[in-house]
């Protein structure tokens, strides 16, 4: 078989692959007590909101899981022909790009109530489910206490060259770059971004962030709380090395990152819909958070963090919108300082 002959031919079955994998979602959403949820929460942390979810009320929930990104854009470029209910994220960046697409319904004002406003966007679109808080992770042996940048500004200074760390392309590190935008302007942003391209030296996640500042590889890196928090409950294997700074004083490096929760404006399921996110916020919901192992913060419901976390009132984070946080621009910043 000629090359050109089997492109068209592997090409003919990834349609049909793809129009099978259709048909499948469209006739399970013919089921009124199912709904599907578009996952880029943390796959762990979902199925337990599901199984005390279906457990509590009886609708079955389907998962389609993806990246933040990935799955906000797949639902703007499917756009009212969205076979998903509901859609979940680890940051608000992916939220806003799909609010912004006019495609999510109002959230139910029960639920609303449950959700302080500081953890939601302002045009009750769609609302926080969970928290992380934005830290600088460092080698306790490399880096004493007293040499710790006093902002996430300081690392674009040259004494900081080769010394730190950050995950550039992750839906986390871009969400921060997308608070600091809100926060200090397009000029500081690129400015900052200048400074990471020349010092900072770029992993692949958060983990391999926190894996090679605790090996010292290199000083501290940019991550979120919860991986850290995670490590020290466990083996303590890839933290053992290293401690939290915490920025605080609404310093960019402070940034708590809102996950997010929406009801598609397109399901046909809009009241299981809304019970599912409706629960997620209230106090069985939150609950998931505090006592199970995913070390996020509870955003709802007056439930308490894990006791094992600072305080989330204590970190003294900036105040921002995170209907405001801007995927797309911090994209073509990243992109244009040669970071992505």
């Amino acid at each position: 078989m000629t090359a050109a002959r089997w492109k068209l031919v592997s090409g003919a079955l990834a349609a049909i692959a793809v129009l099978g994998a259709t048909t499948a979602c469209s006739n399970s959403s013919k089921d009124d007590n199912e709904i599907l949820v578009y996952n880029a929460q943390h796959e762990s942390l979902t199925k337990e909101w599901i199984d005390a979810f279906t457990k509590d009320t009886g609708i079955k929930v389907t998962i389609r899981n993806g990246g933040d990104t990935d799955l906000g854009n797949q639902l703007v470029a499917e756009g009212k022909n969205s076979p998903a209910d509901v859609f979940l994220t680890e940051n608000s960046p992916a939220m806003a790009l799909v609010e912004n697409a006019g495609l999510f319904s109002d959230v139910d004002p029960g639920t609303l109530a449950q959700v302080p406003d500081q953890f939601r966007p302002s045009t009750g679109k769609w609302t926080g489910i969970a928290a992380r808080s934005t830290v600088f992770v460092y080698n306790t042996a490399k880096l004493p206490a007293d040499q710790l940048p006093k902002s996430l500004l300081d690392l674009q200074q040259p004494q900081w060259k080769g010394r730190w760390s950050g995950a550039a392309s992750g839906a986390d590190f871009q969400a921060i770059v997308a608070a600091l935008l809100v926060q200090k302007g397009e000029d500081a942003t690129k400015a900052w971004l200048k400074g990471m391209k020349d010092n900072a030296i770029i992993s692949q996640n958060n983990t391999t962030v926190m894996k090679g500042v605790n090996s010292g590889q290199f000083d501290g890196g940019v991550i979120y709380h919860y991986y850290w928090y995670r490590d020290q409950a466990k083996t303590k294997e890839n933290s053992g090395n290293t401690q939290l700074f915490y920025f605080k004083n609404q310093d960019p490096g402070a940034f708590v990152s809102i996950s997010g929760g929406g009801v598609l404006k397109s399901s046909k399921k809009q009241a299981n819909a809304q019970k599912f996110l409706n629960f997620i916020t209230s106090k069985k919901g939150q609950e998931v958070l505090r006592d199970g192992d995913s070390m996020e913060y509870p955003v709802a419901s007056d439930v308490a963090a894990n006791p094992a976390l600072p305080p989330l009132a204590s970190l003294n984070a900036p105040k921002i919108d995170p209907s405001k946080l801007d995927a797309k621009k911090v994209t073509q910043l990243m992109t244009e300082a040669g970071l992505l």
